[in-house]
């Protein structure tokens, strides 16, 4: 393990040392995409636990990513939360992210002691527990980075049934993010219902824009 790996269970082992015993880490994925939901994962790493390769899930690549998620499972305590893109529509993307990083911190089979959360600002209704932000947390601190691949892979694998499901989309290929494919698609069939519609107020203009750059090549 380098020294950068090794650095990632600093913060834990600072913890630890204050009493915090059932530690758990919060990140998320899918706040950008155009289409289905925000998911997040709270894990919980055993007391002494490392497991080399673990980062950022945006760092790693899909087959390590993969390999990691299953190892993880078998080994660390985690749950998945989710917020639907209605809900995303409903209260926006911020209070939806919050709102799935909470179900999935209520779903854990422990209760945790203390919970970190990537990112700067922290759900509003978690548990009466030490709780921080760590801005960048998911590749400083491991229980973070274990929860963000869990949730990166838990979403991936859901939008590509979603693409089976919504065949014309290829959400497979994109997983809902707002690349040159997928709104070519949105121009020719328009929003599903796992469309996010306060994601898509300006399609009509990116419409317009999209045909006329076709126009003139």
């Amino acid at each position: 393990m380098t020294k950068s790996e090794t650095d990632l269970y600093e913060m834990e082992r600072l913890l630890r040392r204050q009493g915090y015993r059932t530690i758990c880490g919060v990140d998320e994925v899918g706040r950008g995409p155009l289409a289905g939901p925000v998911y997040a994962c709270a894990a919980i790493l055993p007391e002494g636990y490392t497991l080399p390769g673990v980062n950022d899930s945006k760092k790693l690549s899909p087959k390590r990513r993969e390999a990691l998620c299953a190892q993880l499972k078998e080994e660390i305590t985690y749950s998945i939360g989710e917020a639907s893109p209605q809900e995303i529509d409903q209260l926006n993307i911020l209070n939806a992210t919050f709102l799935a990083m909470e179900r999935a911190i209520a779903g854990l089979p422990v209760k945790p002691d203390a919970i970190l959360v990537d990112g700067n600002k922290l759900p509003p209704h978690l548990p009466e527990v030490y709780r921080t932000s760590v801005v960048g947390g998911d590749a400083k601190v491991a229980v973070i980075a274990a929860a963000s691949i869990l949730a990166k892979v838990a979403r991936d694998r859901m939008m590509s049934e979603l693409g089976e499901q919504y065949a014309v989309y290829e959400f497979s290929k994109h997983k809902g993010y707002g690349t040159k494919l997928h709104y070519e698609k949105l121009f020719q069939f328009g929003p599903s219902d796992i469309h996010r519609r306060s994601f898509l107020k300006n399609l009509e203009e990116k419409r317009a824009a999209y045909e006329k750059e076709r126009e003139q090549s």
